[in-house]
């Protein structure tokens, strides 16, 4: 890896980071904050561009991937917005956020593959 590889994946992870806080933010203020609808936003189009990417434009896997969305994506969050859900009563909303995102995300990123591999011919 180049040094300027490297710099573009760092810059990158901060704009993915700056999407992910904007995106919740909207999210939020459209759907409300009783279920994190952000956060599951946020994974599952994180997911199908990582698939995207993957599939047709391997060489940007990088910079788009481990900087991008490494900035915007966010397990570590999805899973403790589980263990609050839970702890807030919510079991069945804390069984969709853990299986749904999960099921979601692949999904989604199968979906990713798939476009990027007809794009990429």
């Amino acid at each position: 890896m180049t040094p300027l590889i490297f710099v573009l994946a760092a810059l990158a992870g901060g704009v993915g980071a700056a999407l992910r806080y904007l995106i919740d933010r909207l999210v939020a203020r459209l759907a409300g904050t009783r279920y994190p609808w952000g956060v599951l936003v946020i994974n599952v189009t994180g997911s199908f561009v990582l698939g995207l990417v993957s599939g047709g434009f391997p060489g940007a896997a990088f910079v788009v991937g481990a900087g991008l969305l490494g900035g915007y994506t966010t397990f570590s969050t999805a899973m403790l917005d589980t263990v609050a859900l839970w702890r807030d009563g919510s079991s069945r909303a804390a069984a969709f956020n853990a299986v749904g995102m999960l099921i979601l995300g692949v999904a989604a990123a199968v979906a990713g593959l798939a476009l990027g591999a007809a794009i990429a011919g």
